[in-house]
């Protein structure tokens, strides 16, 4: 097993441990991935999206940092809730073992007890088959690291693995003040992990522009390693292209050497699918000029912080990459389309109102909480009116049957029991399974089936799945739809075209005479990839293009083709 550490919490979200992980794909290895953050929760469902970003939910419905998002979209992996290691993971693990005895008469303490228990979790996790192989990986790589325990931890790991089999990635960033490129605060990072036990065998400086030869150099030389143990990782056009510009900069030779992966070399067949993984990725992620833009207005309640939909904003790229588009989106503070702006910032609610209303396409996302849904109701009204493309994720659906209440069946005061549980018209009700005193772990969490309904065959959504009698998606809600109020919703025209296996659960809500109005109770971003984006959100971004026929007609092209697929995505051109 090899392992491959990437350390520094100063920057994140540039793909650094992604891009090792990708590399070492394309070479035929098979690879796992394992986030390290040092926060006392268990995990990430009870922290709020914006302090912390988005909480990204794993096919066996573990809440989990965002960072484990990456690490399935770039490397087409089904992580688990063991693959995302907390503080508060490791001292319930060692707690709940002191209670039942196995520490019996001694002292329990970080060292040992709690260094060992984060070097056993990391050995068991990077085991565990992440694809439908059920083959074990043949390494991994594990996330930022901050707290001093893990770091103890992995300085006795690198040890207990032995040489060749762990190298470490340290990520530091360069700042430019005045035009000078400044390497103190690297020397200084170097210097506080040798301190600690960790020896970095390769430095990643974060940079806004490619740094001098002069100042690679004094990195290497302050920081005593060769010139080529020091890479950069300047700004580039997307995150996408991370692995090409690690490549080129030799990252992948630093990797075999370290890590002896010659030694024996993998079967040929899994160096072709790597070779065809490369090739696809390159092809896919490749800067396209003067692509025609589709203007997609994201209507949201946690918008000063966009990583609160990171996955999102992905999976609209992944798709808008597809259709050989550039993705614009607009973000609109659901709050500002309100009558109540209206009257205390006309000028801020006419703004918010004419950005939508030039979008080619509207999306309401998830989210928990009264606030900001009456102006995301408006925005779904809207667009049910005026024919512009709608896709409503989680509270966005659940936005989209409250409008129809409203509008279409004349219930005024139609609402959530979320917001008002004393309303007389409760559209949308908390679900009989859940509860509401525990909070963490308490949500329909994890992938479910969704069935398609009989009669169903019209659905543009179904198309976009293969007219596949089942869909499956990842889900994470309290709150569902009302099913006293089912009947008279589809008299009005809404139509609830997949159910749950009982038929009492409501998964997905659809216009059938619109150009693309589509709720679904899932998040389907979860699951979209860079070379196989979500169906739901390809539909959503190709209805807003206008070549949604294209892709259908592509879709179905594809299942009457399939042995011409590499790794379930098409070779051939873009829509």
């Amino acid at each position: 097993m090899k392992y491959v550490l990437v350390s520094g919490g100063v920057i994140s979200g540039i793909g650094k441990a992604s891009s090792s992980g990708l590399l070492l794909k394309t070479t035929g290895l098979k690879v796992t991935a394992i986030k390290i953050d040092p926060y006392l929760n268990v995990d990430a469902g009870t922290l709020g999206p914006l302090e912390h970003g988005e909480c990204f939910v794993l096919k066996d419905g573990g809440e989990s940092d965002l960072d484990l998002g990456n690490y399935e979209r770039y490397l087409g992996l089904n992580l688990t809730n063991e693959n995302n290691i907390t503080t508060g993971k490791i001292y319930k693990a060692v707690i709940e073992r002191e209670r039942k005895g196995d520490y019996l008469g001694r002292t329990v303490q970080v060292v040992p007890h709690i260094t060992d228990a984060i070097q056993d979790w990391i050995q068991r996790v990077a085991r565990i088959p992440v694809d439908d192989s059920g083959e074990e990986p043949d390494g991994g790589t594990v996330g930022d690291i901050e707290s001093m325990a893990f770091v103890e931890a992995l300085t006795q790991f690198r040890y207990k693995v032995g040489k060749g089999n762990l190298i470490n990635i340290h990520v530091s960033y360069v700042p430019i003040i005045h035009g000078e490129e400044k390497t103190k605060p690297t020397q200084h990072a170097i210097r506080q992990m040798r301190s600690a036990g960790l020896i970095p065998d390769l430095i990643a400086c974060r940079c806004e522009r490619p740094l001098d030869d002069a100042t690679m150099q004094k990195i290497a030389r302050s920081c005593q390693v060769e010139n080529k143990q020091v890479i950069t990782v300047r700004d580039i056009e997307t995150i996408y292209q991370v692995p090409l510009l690690l490549e080129e900069q030799g990252l992948l030779d630093r990797l075999r050497e370290g890590l002896m992966l010659d030694q024996p070399p993998p079967p040929p067949s899994l160096i072709q699918k790597g070779s065809d993984l490369w090739k696809l990725w390159k092809k896919t992620v490749v800067t396209k000029p003067h692509l025609d833009p589709v203007n997609i207005a994201l209507v949201g309640k946690y918008i000063a912080l966009p990583d609160s939909y990171l996955s999102v904003i992905k999976a609209l790229e992944h798709s808008a990459m597809k259709c050989n588009r550039k993705l614009n989106l607009i973000w609109i503070d659901a709050e500002h389309l309100e009558d109540g702006t209206l009257r205390s910032d006309p000028t801020t609610y006419h703004r918010a109102w004419s950005q939508l209303t030039i979008a080619s396409g509207c999306l309401c996302p998830g989210g928990f909480g009264g606030r900001g849904v009456p102006g995301m109701v408006k925005a779904a009204k809207w667009a049910r009116e005026c024919n512009t493309p709608y896709l409503g994720v989680c509270l966005g659906m659940q936005v989209a049957v409250i409008e129809a209440a409203q509008s279409l069946c004349g219930y005024k005061d139609a609402t959530s029991e979320e917001f008002d549980a004393q309303a007389k018209h409760r559209v949308i009700i908390f679900m009989p399974e859940g509860s509401k005193e525990i909070m963490g772990g308490t949500m329909r969490l994890g992938t479910k089936p969704t069935y398609f309904q009989t009669g169903s065959e019209w659905s543009k959504l179904r198309a976009l799945y293969g007219n596949a009698t089942v869909m499956e998606e990842r889900h994470r809600h309290r709150y569902e739809v009302n099913p006293e109020y089912i009947g008279e919703l589809e008299k009005a025209g809404l139509n609830f075209i997949g159910k749950d296996e009982t038929g009492n659960r409501m998964e997905v809500v659809e216009l059938k005479d619109h150009p693309f109005f589509v709720g679904v109770q899932a998040h389907p971003e979860f699951t979209s990839r860079v070379l196989a984006p979500s169906p739901t959100y390809l539909g959503f971004v190709a209805a807003s293009a206008g070549c949604l026929d294209e892709v259908i007609q592509e879709i179905r092209h594809q299942e009457k083709h399939a042995d011409k697929l590499v790794n379930g995505v098409s070779e051939n051109t873009h829509f």
